[in-house]
């Protein structure tokens, strides 16, 4: 099967924004890791060994060590230079090769991946990776980029490049739906899957901002199947203007939408719950709608 994502260009593209870091550039993962905090302080237990695979940033790291929760620590990325001078916070840091979760089978208590994983051409292969890493009871946390991300975008380029060519290359790489990722995560062997989405809607001055932020967070296309004719100024300038004219509020400003896909699973264990089986309830569904006020 031929990837859909050029794994090499987009590491390319990350080390060229780390390179050349823009402020401000980073509000997605700041805003994923705002929310693994609260994803995991709703969590009611201690973890004594966690890793954090190829989120690129120190943030989910911090969001770990601050917890109180995690005791030791390992960052996994796809090249030293994600590391820095250090892993961040108290992290051990580990080169690997991404796609790969590098640990021995029931070694982790807690996985955790912040919007890597749209990028990866085998979604099902690195959740039962992380599966086979964890602990009996071990915890996964991931986020990534779903279906409907820069959807505004993907429609004002392919309507600019039919008008003016004739015809249209996909610019902006398909994302997993919610539904989807569920079902992944089952797939996977994971235990009380849930995955749920969180739209974030950012509004920019024009396209050209939204592609200038893309380039800071090292976002732009890594289609394998991507033209190889490179995007005018043209091109763009009508892409702009009927991004403007379909995507634009009342005050001109024009919106982009980044929905977040949350995944959550545990690796089996015998003390977790378990579905009732079919036929086993006490009380029929029956008697509790021809009886709603009764016991």
């Amino acid at each position: 099967m031929q990837p859909i994502v050029d794994t090499s260009l987009w590491l390319a593209h990350k080390r060229r924004a780390l390179a050349y870091p823009t402020a401000g550039a980073d509000f997605l993962m700041r805003r994923a890791a705002e929310e693994l905090t609260d994803r995991l302080g709703a969590v009611e237990r201690k973890f004594d060994r966690a890793a954090v695979l190829f989120c690129q940033t120190p943030a989910a790291v911090d969001v770990l060590a601050t917890s109180g929760k995690v005791t030791d620590i390992v960052r996994v990325e796809a090249d030293a230079a994600f590391l820095g001078d250090g892993a961040g916070g108290d992290a051990a840091g580990l080169v690997a090769p991404l796609e790969t979760v590098p640990f021995e089978p029931e070694s982790l208590d807690l996985a955790v991946s912040l919007l890597s994983l749209q990028a990866m051409n085998d979604i099902p292969g690195m959740l039962v990776q992380i599966r086979r890493a964890l602990k009996p009871d071990g915890l996964f946390l991931g986020a990534f980029a779903g279906a409907g991300t820069l959807s505004e975008l993907r429609e004002c380029l392919l309507a600019a490049e039919t008008e003016l060519y004739g015809g249209a290359s996909p610019r902006v790489i398909p994302f997993t739906d919610v539904r989807d990722a569920g079902a992944l995560l089952q797939r996977a062997g994971l235990a009380l899957p849930v995955a749920d989405v969180e739209t974030v809607t950012v509004r920019y001055d024009s396209l050209f901002g939204l592609m200038a932020d893309l380039r800071a967070m090292g976002e732009t296309s890594a289609l394998t199947d991507r033209s190889r004719r490179p995007g005018t100024r043209r091109l763009f300038a009508r892409a702009a203007e009927i991004y403007a004219e379909q995507f634009s509020d009342a005050d001109g400003r024009v919106r982009a939408s980044f929905p977040i896909v949350w995944m959550s699973g545990w690796a089996p264990d015998a003390s977790q719950q378990k579905p009732l089986k079919p036929g086993s309830a006490k009380i029929s569904l029956k008697a509790i709608l021809e009886n709603p006020g009764g016991r």
